[in-house]
C-alpha cells in the first residue's frame, strides 16, 4: 500500500457481480449468463464454478486498512446464489477486506427465484438490504419487457420478505415501456406506495443497441410512449411518491427519510469503490477499471493475476464525473469542494457555462450547493451535462 494514499481516498465499499439470470429481460445489456430454470445455485456447476473463480479475484485484491461499510451484490439475479456460495463469497471478502459491524449488505432479488429458507438465510449472514425487480404490476408488460416473473410471483415473494423482516426494502419500477400508458403507470406507483417499502427505485426505460428491444424498437417511435408521455411518467412519479412521504434524493431515487441507499451514494458522490466480478466496474487509485465482460475471458483475466491495466484518470475527467454523477443528487455538489479541489476559477467557469440554465430554472445554488431544480431541471439534465461535456471534455 502506498503510504501517501488519502484515507478518505480510498475504498470501504465493494460491488460484486453476479451474472446469472433464468432468462435475459428485452432491454438488458448488463453482463449475464442464462442459467434457465435451475434455481439454486447449489443444483449448478456453471454457478459454482463463477464463485470460485470470483473468490478467486477477491482473495487477491489490493487492500487498503479500511474495513467495507457497504456491498451490493448486483447482477444478473444474485437471489440465484445458495446461502452457502453468498456466505463463501462474504467469508472471503470479510477475510481479506474485513466488514464492519452493521455495514449495509444490498442484494438484488427477483420474484419466484428464493424461497423462505433461502431469504432466512441471506439475512442470517448479514443482508440487510434488498433491491427486488418488480418493474410493473400488469402481467401483459412482464411479458413484453421478458421478465420471468408472474403478479402472483411478486405478492408470493413480498409475503417471505415481510416474514424475514428485512430492515431496508426497495422496489424496481420501469416507466416508458412499450406499451405502457399512464393509467397502468399511476396503477404501479400506487401498488408501489400500498406496499410500503423504505426506498422505490424507477427507470425511465433505455433503448440499448444489442438488446432484444435494441432489435425490436427505434428509439421515440411506436409502441414506445411518447417523449410527451414519459415526461408526465416522470412528473407523476415524483408528485405521488413525494406526496406519500417519500423524498426524492436522487434523479431515479427516492427514499423514506434515514432510509437512502449508502452504497449508491458512493458512485454519486464519486468515491472510490472495489469492483469483483465479470463486468464489474472498480474505482481505486484513481483507476477506473471495467473486468471482462464474457465469462471465460474473466475467468482467464483471473487466472493471470487479474492485472488492472489502465491510467489514472487525468483531473479534467474527474472534474467532469464530480459534476456527472454529484449532480444526480438533489443536494447537488458542493461549490466549496470544488473549489478545493479544481480551483476557484474552474468552478466560475462553470457557472458562466450554467447561465441559461439558471434563467431557465433547470439550476440553482442553494446553502452552497450546485444543484438541478425538482423536477424540471432533473428532466432537462442530460441536455445540461452534454454542454458541460461539451465545453470541459478533452
Amino acid at each position: 500500500m502506498d503510504q501517501k494514499v488519502n484515507v478518505f481516498n480510498v475504498p470501504s465499499s465493494a460491488y460484486v457481480h453476479i451474472p446469472f439470470c433464468r432468462r435475459r429481460c428485452f432491454y438488458c445489456d448488463f453482463p449475464v449468463s442464462v442459467v434457465g430454470d435451475r434455481l439454486r445455485g447449489e443444483t449448478s456447476g456453471t454457478i459454482s464454478q463463477y464463485v470460485e473463480v470470483l473468490c478467486n479475484e477477491i482473495a487477491i485484491a489490493p487492500t487498503f486498512g479500511q474495513p467495507l461499510k457497504t456491498i451490493f451484490f448486483g447482477g444478473g439475479t444474485p437471489s440465484l446464489l445458495s446461502t452457502a456460495q453468498l456466505e463463501k463469497i462474504l467469508t472471503v471478502l470479510k477475510q481479506r477486506l474485513g466488514i464492519v459491524p452493521g455495514a449495509e449488505i444490498s442484494m438484488e432479488i427477483d420474484p419466484g427465484t428464493f424461497d423462505l429458507a433461502h431469504i432466512k438465510g441471506y439475512r442470517s449472514l448479514g443482508v440487510n438490504r434488498v433491491s427486488f425487480g418488480v418493474q410493473a404490476f400488469q402481467a401483459e408488460l412482464l411479458k413484453i419487457a421478458g421478465r420471468s416473473h408472474s403478479i402472483a410471483d411478486i405478492f408470493a415473494a413480498l409475503e417471505l420478505i415481510r416474514q424475514v423482516e428485512i430492515p431496508e426494502f426497495s422496489i424496481d419500477l420501469i416507466s416508458g415501456l412499450p406499451h405502457q400508458s399512464l393509467d397502468q403507470w399511476q396503477y404501479s406507483l400506487a401498488k408501489a406506495v400500498d406496499i410500503a417499502p423504505t426506498h422505490i427505485s424507477i427507470y425511465d426505460l433505455t433503448i440499448e443497441p444489442g438488446t432484444a428491444f435494441g432489435r425490436y424498437y427505434q428509439p421515440g417511435a411506436l409502441p414506445l410512449p411518447t417523449d410527451e408521455t414519459t415526461v408526465k411518467m416522470y412528473e407523476m412519479g415524483q408528485q405521488i411518491l413525494t406526496g406519500a412521504g417519500y423524498q426524492h434524493y436522487e434523479i431515479s431515487n427516492y427514499a423514506q427519510p434515514g432510509h437512502q441507499c449508502q452504497h449508491n451514494r458512493v458512485y454519486w458522490e464519486n468515491r472510490p469503490y472495489y469492483g469483483f466480478g465479470m463486468g464489474a466496474a472498480s474505482y481505486v487509485e484513481g483507476k477506473r477499471f471495467t473486468r471482462p465482460r464474457k465469462t471465460q475471458e474473466y475467468y482467464q483475466w483471473v487466472k493471470a493475476g487479474c492485472v488492472i491495466d489502465c491510467d489514472v484518470t487525468p483531473p479534467q475527467e474527474v472534474l467532469l464525473e464530480t459534476l456527472m454523477l454529484g449532480l444526480r443528487l438533489a443536494e447537488g455538489v458542493s461549490l466549496s469542494s470544488l473549489t478545493a479541489e479544481f480551483g476557484a476559477e474552474k468552478v466560475a467557469e462553470i457557472q458562466r457555462c450554467l447561465r441559461s440554465h439558471f434563467e431557465r430554472g433547470w439550476m440553482e445554488v442553494a446553502q452552497g450547493r450546485l444543484r438541478f431544480t425538482d423536477p424540471q431541471g432533473f428532466l432537462f439534465s442530460n441536455v445540461v451535462l452534454a454542454e458541460l461535456f461539451a465545453q470541459f471534455g478533452s
